[in-house]
């Protein structure tokens, strides 16, 4: 088992693991609309098959969302 942080909390994760079977070990809803930051870089949508998280790896899950009118 490695330690990794996902949106700032512990979690143990077996490894290797890439992002696409975290975001569904992680039940991220709308999948297709998240953006991945690994260690504070964006990881291109493209390479979350082949991106691999290790010990120690800090993920975020990100949704941009627009709306709203003044």
């Amino acid at each position: 088992m490695s330690k990794i942080s996902v949106n700032g909390k512990a979690q143990e994760v077996e490894t290797p693991i890439s992002i696409t079977d975290l975001i569904k070990l992680n039940d991220v809803a709308q999948p297709e609309m998240v953006s991945i930051q690994l260690n504070g870089q964006f990881v291109n949508r493209e390479e979350f098959d082949s991106t691999q998280v290790s010990e120690g790896d800090e993920l975020d899950f990100l949704y941009f969302m627009g709306g709203g009118s003044i």
